[in-house]
Formats: structure tokens, sequence, C-alpha cells
């Protein structure tokens, strides 16, 4: 007989206890490979409430604040902290797992190097930053606004000779 990997044990309890009237308990627990007395001790649970759901539901309080960013540790120390519950690190984990409350896993990005920029110009001005006469030198700058929707990129062009905007561009994304 094959073995069956990857179903939970738990599954295969519930698929014997909705087919214990069509066929022998004993067979349908060989066939899933599990214990009959794990099967029973299974029924005799079915109806209780879950033991970790009032955990659960305040580590989902817990990254609901942290917005999903607090890993277990984290998690563990809000606890105790904030609500003075007293409870095993690995137990937290286990219910985050169980719960699917993990933290999202931020990557770094990937920042280009100054160097290997797409455009290169020569330093004209050489930190000369005066003019004579309107027009004659113009200067570029971008600022980074943060906002509730993201970063938001403003693009200026100044005229040096009386400080001037020339023109600007807002976007969100820096391609202007």
């Amino acid at each position: 007989m094959a073995r069956r990997k990857g179903v939970r044990t738990s599954i295969k309890y519930l698929a014997i206890y909705r087919q214990r009237a069509k066929y022998p308990i004993t067979k349908m627990c060989a066939f899933f490979e599990v214990s009959r007395s794990g099967y029973y001790d299974f029924v005799k649970r079915m109806n209780k409430p879950d033991r970790d759901e009032v955990l659960a539901r305040e580590i989902k309080e817990c990254q609901l604040q942290s917005r999903n960013t607090y890993g277990y540790r984290r998690v563990h120390i809000w606890l105790h902290r904030e609500r003075d519950i007293q409870c095993d690190p690995k137990t937290v984990l286990r219910v985050m797992n169980k719960y699917n409350l993990l933290s999202e896993i931020r990557r770094r990005r990937a920042y280009r190097r100054t160097d290997e920029r797409a455009h290169r110009y020569e330093n004209i001005l050489n930190r000369n930053f005066h003019a004579k006469r309107t027009n004659q030198k113009w200067v570029t700058d971008i600022s980074y606004i943060h906002t509730g929707q993201g970063i938001l990129y403003l693009s200026v062009i100044r005229d040096l000779f009386d400080n001037s905007i020339v023109a600007y561009k807002t976007g969100n994304r820096q391609d202007v």
C-alpha cells in the first residue's frame, strides 16, 4: 500500500468521521494509516473549542497594529507587555503557523550604485552658482515627498540669476 504523505491527520480523521456510516472505522483507519485510538480521541474533542483560539485573537490584534511586521519573538514580547499573557515563544510561533498569522517578509530592494547611472554629464558649473543674466545658468534638483500612498517625486528647474522656478514636474516614478 502506498504511503499517503502531505495530508494532515485531522483531515484524515474528518474524512473517516464523515464516512463512518458507509465503511468500517477499522478499515478506514488502516487505509489512511492512522490509529483507531487517535480517531476516537479526535471525535471526543471534535466539538470542543480550540485551546489556541483566544491566543490567536490576541496575536491577530498585534499583527493588525504592527501591519504584519512583527515576527513571533516580537509578538511574544508584545503579548507579555501589552496583554500580560504568559506563554512560551514557541507556542506563539506554533499558533501563528496554525492560523496563518506569520509576518510578511520584506525583501531588500536592489539599489543601483551611483557609478551605474544611465547618464553622466560633466560638471560645467564647477560650483559657480552665480549668473550675470537671466537664462544663463539653470540647475535642477529632485525632492522626495513621502505620502500615505507612497513617494512623490518633485523635479524642479531653477534659474540661478534670480532663483526663479523655470519649470517643475511631479510624478510617482523617478523618470521625469
